[in-house]
């Protein structure tokens, strides 16, 4: 069920909110969030909520294992354990058709038999969710759950569910057994997911439609400017469908009393590579951070080490995001330069006086990024780098697949993304005021979900990036 579906915005969501506020006792409130959560993610996949009570079972019984542990050689081979089990788990239905067409390659085809095997919604966030509890009690951060219901709730919780951002558990567990929901908290929910969902609606459905169009067609017959064309307007898509989806998650998380962590902050306003990934995916960026970066030894033991680490941590986040090679060196690209920024470029970027320059290479390395990201083969990236780079002229011309609205929006949708907030600090202030809904807010939230709904109701083109992740 996509947030941005009429089922989810008109029934289940007033449904689930009108019920959570008419129960007054706590258990009773997280009673509704988890049956809701589980509806939820039943809905589209009845057959993989077992895989996900799987996880929330196996994890509260490891937690549970490592708590009465007191030898340090045994909690450390039960916490390996868990890793294997969570990954192997992740492994199985994410990797395992592509490490079978590897071995394939490298041994012979009919080494490895092919399975059909589909993805299970969100099983790379709620894995990771998962996982952070355990090395949390492992690491004595927090005290171990013994209430399986308050762990299903946080793996589960349909807010964050199947796109993040991703919680980790030591800064919501307070909240999930005790949280206050005012008024303004409410308001501030409704107004963030709003603004989300005409994030996702009106600009990211408008930009998925042209990118998938000019996407669709044979490489070879692209020209150069096209090929940019449709990197750039999925770019745009990208940003404007994950950071939507991001807004009504926390929208949505604060409605119910919730506080989730800001997932973006403008990162196409960067002026590094490294910078970008500050601003980008913010709860994956900290959660490879903790739980990867800094237990490898962070920057701790020696540039040599620093740079390795950082690499092992884009090359893991590559691989996170999909099973195929496009996304493995989607990863490695990000490492390179993330590494060449700490070792040389990122000090040539600081004294260069012209600011403007050090941002025309970040959203170069960005955009080029998105295409190698974009692409689903490498036969697909091969021919998308000969048009970007070589001068082509192509068959097919932009404005077969652009019209006047399109650049109407993607005007609008490059304003919205960073540079009228930085312009006008004022607005972004208003935006994330959580003290006050005012007339004006009303007002431009009732335009906005009008408009939404009609173009829902009209339009059944309604995609999302990440739901493959």
């Amino acid at each position: 069920m996509l947030f941005s579906s009429l089922v989810f915005i008109w029934y289940f969501l007033p449904a689930v909110f009108i019920l959570y506020h008419l129960i007054p006792w706590k258990n009773g409130k997280n009673g509704v969030l988890l049956a809701a959560s589980l509806f939820f993610y039943g809905w589209g996949e009845p057959k993989y909520i077992f895989l996900m009570l799987l996880s929330v079972s196996m994890n509260y019984l490891f937690g549970l294992w490592i708590s009465v542990l007191s030898k340090k050689r045994i909690k450390q081979l039960v916490m390996a354990l868990c890793l294997a089990v969570n990954m192997g788990l992740l492994g199985y239905f994410k990797y395992f058709n592509f490490l079978g067409e590897l071995v394939n390659y490298l041994l012979g085809n009919g080494t490895v038999a092919m399975r059909e095997i589909s993805l299970p919604i969100g099983i790379s966030f709620y894995t990771f969710q998962a996982l952070s509890y355990v090395i949390d009690v492992y690491r004595k951060d927090i005290g171990v759950q013994k209430n399986p219901f308050y762990l299903a709730l946080y793996i589960s919780f349909f807010p964050q569910l199947i796109a993040g951002p991703i919680v980790k558990y030591h800064d919501i567990e307070a909240q999930i057994a005790q949280r206050r929901c005012t008024l303004s908290m409410q308001a501030y929910g409704i107004k963030r997911f709003v603004y989300g969902l005409g994030k996702k609606v009106i600009l990211a459905n408008a930009f998925a439609q042209a990118a998938d169009r000019i996407f669709a067609l044979p490489g070879q017959d692209l020209g150069t400017a096209i090929t940019w064309f449709a990197v750039a307007v999925y770019a745009l898509q990208i940003y404007f469908d994950f950071s939507g989806y991001s807004d009504m998650a926390i929208g949505l998380g604060k409605m119910f009393g919730f506080h989730f962590m800001e997932n973006f902050n403008y990162p196409y306003l960067s002026s590094s590579v490294s910078e970008f990934w500050r601003r980008w995916h913010i709860s994956l960026s900290t959660w490879f951070r903790e739980y990867l970066y800094i237990p490898l030894g962070g920057n701790r033991k020696g540039l040599f080490r620093t740079c390795l680490n950082l690499f092992i941590v884009f090359f893991a986040t590559g691989l996170w995001h999909g099973a195929s090679i496009s996304f493995v060196l989607w990863g490695v690209y990000y490492g390179i330069l993330v590494v060449a920024e700490r070792l040389f470029l990122g000090k040539w970027l600081e004294k260069n006086p012209w600011k403007w320059v050090n941002h025309g290479y970040a959203m170069f390395a960005v955009l080029f990024g998105w295409m190698l990201f974009r692409a689903e083969h490498m036969s697909v990236a091969k021919e998308l780098l000969i048009n970007m780079f070589t001068l082509k002229k192509g068959i097919y011309p932009i404005l077969m697949y652009a019209d006047l609205r399109l650049f109407v929006l993607m005007a609008v949708g490059v304003i919205l993304c960073g540079p009228l907030q930085q312009c006008f600090p004022s607005l972004k202030a208003r935006l994330y005021r959580e003290d006050r809904v005012d007339a004006a807010d009303v007002v431009m939230m009732g335009a906005i979900l009008f408009y939404c709904t009609m173009l829902l109701v009209s339009n059944t083109y309604n995609p999302f990036i990440y739901f493959r992740f």
